[in-house]
């Protein structure tokens, strides 16, 4: 489903109109209070989070290098060990799964809330009925709402499953549970919590890598201030350190600004791969009606975009559609037919 945003204004995106479904039970609860049948393997390990893992290992190098370098000069000016840096950084990779540091995350990155009384009553049956026909002991996750206007839903960390509140209150049984299958299919599948460390892991590369545009950016505004020669020396110095750079690091750098491009290719191949999850789980209809009336209210809105904007197109360009993380409706509902 959808990357978390913030609330929109709905005079300009108004939600999805949901089409008309059948009651909010129509869901087939296969399984119902019965003894239930885990599988042996809960989580599994798919091609996809094999690719993400492989895309990340360029950033995680880097990183490991930056960390280096900083811990060299520790070990230089304090006599710290150059080693403690680097290995406190390798094992906060654990904590991101913690369920304190989880719950954190859940709250204020992602803006989510505890269920109530009644939105509990309503997710548990559901959530019990689809984790059951995965096989998946259900109560290894922990279910959130989000207060949003936004038909959305979410899988983070290690054992969050969150959905919307806009989807709670009018999706019925049968679609929501499709929308949690999809989730679920994220954690069974190793999307998630790979995706999670290769973001972790790179971080202070992509930090050290900011802090670099923006002395350069302050070096030339400078160098153009004072004059044309200090910046023709500038730009000159520049290249010279660019060439060692990627002389001394085997051309890292360069992978560095490819693999953005991989990592979102092979995040639409995730998200096509959850679809496929829901749908084998017997939710591919529904799935499909959820998937049609969010390509349906994308469309309204990007009407409403260009004749505010009063321009015939607002496509997003060749690049930006390379970056998208989620591949585009059509595709999904197509992947979706032989299960219809």
């Amino acid at each position: 489903m959808p990357d978390p945003t913030d609330p929109r204004n709905p005079d300009e995106n108004p939600p999805p109109e949901v089409p008309p479904s059948p009651p909010a039970d129509d869901l087939d609860y296969r399984h119902g209070t019965g003894r239930l049948h885990f599988t042996a393997r809960q989580r599994g390990l798919d091609a996809t989070t094999l690719g993400q893992l492989v895309l990340y290992l360029p950033g995680t190098v880097t990183s490991l290098l930056v960390l280096l370098l900083i811990s060299g000069g520790l070990d230089a000016w304090l006599g710290v060990p150059f080693w403690i840096l680097p290995l406190v950084w390798l094992l906060s990779g654990v904590l991101l799964f913690h369920r304190p540091v989880e719950d954190f995350l859940a709250r204020h990155l992602l803006r989510l809330q505890r269920p109530l009384p009644d939105e509990y009553a309503r997710l548990a049956p559901i959530w019990r009925e689809v984790t059951a026909r995965a096989g998946v002991d259900g109560r290894t996750y922990e279910l959130w709402v989000e207060d949003s206007d936004d038909l959305n839903a979410y899988a983070a960390a290690g054992h969050i499953v969150g959905v919307t509140r806009f989807a709670l209150d009018n999706l019925s049984s049968g679609q929501l549970a499709a929308v949690l299958a999809h989730e679920l299919g994220h954690h069974t599948g190793g999307h998630v919590w790979s995706s999670l460390l290769g973001e972790w892991y790179a971080l202070p590369g992509r930090l050290t890598w900011r802090v670099i545009r923006y002395a350069m950016a302050l070096a030339m505004a400078w160098a153009s201030y004072c004059s044309w020669l200090a910046t023709a020396l500038l730009i000159f110095v520049t290249g010279l350190l660019a060439i060692s750079t990627l002389e001394k690091l085997y051309g890292l750098p360069l992978v560095l600004l490819v693999t953005p491009y991989l990592i979102a290719a092979v995040g639409r191949r995730a998200e096509l791969r959850a679809d496929q999850h829901a749908a084998v789980l017997g939710f591919g209809r529904e799935l499909a009606g959820v998937l049609q009336a969010m390509h349906e209210a994308e469309r309204k809105a990007g009407l409403a975009a260009r004749a505010a904007a009063g321009v015939e197109d607002t496509q997003p360009g060749f690049l930006d559609r390379l970056m998208a993380t989620h591949p585009d409706y059509p595709t999904r509902l197509h992947r979706l037919r032989p299960y219809l």
